[in-house]
């Protein structure tokens, strides 16, 4: 790492990507509106941000559509209703989708020829590597820019890792993404994975990327940290809009980023004007029980469950419950 605070600049490679429609979705079972997709899609275009992650290619026999909202699935009429007008190099946002393994139809996936996303990340345990390195290399002969996100990178050995990106190296996914899917996470982590997995791409051209979450309430400095290292590829959402205490505000990202490229205003007005009304009918963002979650590097499901129950600010109950449990 240079000593002469190269963050305090700009590196123009460096790359943003809003998650606040996936990740956020998370939080309502992906009902939002159209009209609030799309105000997200054109604050993104006016503000810069270079990729828009709109939602899952989850399966619908896992997630009935009658129960989830169309982000959760990103049908192709879905896609072109809200962005029939979408085009990468002149706006220059491409659109992202999120398949898990496991949980999505991929091999049902169009040819990106025939379709509005641009890229597909894909999300995946340790133990689904062999089916993640068999969605890159199909969703790449499509067409499509991948991603690869490991995810839960917290709560699994040095050996599995070491297995994972050995390999996801020789595939054409073009970032390895570490993920933080509990929160658990602080700087010295973040270092000791970026090294890791930056000598593992060594060669290859791939970028490493980061998502962070907000349990311990240190997704931005967590962000930070990667940036510092040499991340090129790094998460975001609007007001940190995500399942439990969320992810890595956008705004707080963009103002730190110092590009000039990067407009802050629109973030503003969107906040001011979409995302933060959103509170009045769902709940995100740090709270004493995602921080219990967080430090034991759980996942939040049993705060999120907590928190929709009678007893929600029992702080004490639920720290008794999680250590009952562990």
């Amino acid at each position: 790492m240079s000593e002469k605070a190269p963050w305090i600049t700009y590196r123009p490679e460096l790359k943003v990507l809003d998650c606040t429609i996936r990740d956020g979705g998370l939080i309502n079972n992906h009902l939002f509106s159209d009209e609030l997709v799309r105000a997200v899609y054109e604050t993104n275009i006016e503000a810069g941000i270079d990729y828009m992650e709109v939602g899952y290619k989850n399966s619908s026999r896992l997630f009935p559509k009658g129960e989830f909202g169309p982000w959760r699935h990103c049908d192709e009429a879905d896609l072109n209703r809200v962005f029939h007008d979408h085009d990468a190099e002149t706006t220059g946002l491409k659109l992202v989708c999120m398949a898990d393994a496991e949980k999505s139809d991929w091999k049902d996936i169009v040819p990106a020829s025939e379709s509005v996303i641009d890229m597909i990340r894909v999300a995946f345990y340790a133990y689904q590597v062999s089916e993640a390195v068999e969605m890159i290399n199909h969703l790449h002969s499509l067409g499509y820019e991948t991603m690869a996100n490991l995810m839960a990178v917290s709560n699994i050995t040095e050996e599995e890792i070491d297995v994972v990106l050995e390999a996801i190296k020789p595939t054409p996914a073009s970032t390895m993404v570490i993920v933080d899917s509990f929160g658990h996470l602080h700087r010295e982590f973040v270092e000791r994975l970026y090294a890791k997995y930056s000598k593992a791409m060594e060669g290859t051209g791939k970028e490493i990327g980061m998502h962070a979450h907000n349990n311990m309430q240190l997704a931005f400095a967590n962000t930070i940290e990667a940036i510092i290292q040499g991340a090129n590829r790094v998460d975001a959402t609007m007001a940190g809009l995500g399942r439990g205490a969320g992810n890595c505000p956008m705004e707080l990202l963009l103002g730190f980023l110092r590009n000039p490229k990067f407009k802050l205003r629109p973030i503003i007005k969107l906040l001011q004007d979409e995302i933060l009304p959103l509170k009045e009918t769902v709940e995100w963002g740090p709270n004493v029980a995602f921080n219990v979650t967080g430090s034991l590097n759980l996942h939040p499901r049993a705060a999120i469950q907590f928190r929709l129950s009678e007893e929600k600010d029992d702080y004490v109950k639920f720290w008794d419950q999680i250590n009952a449990d562990v």
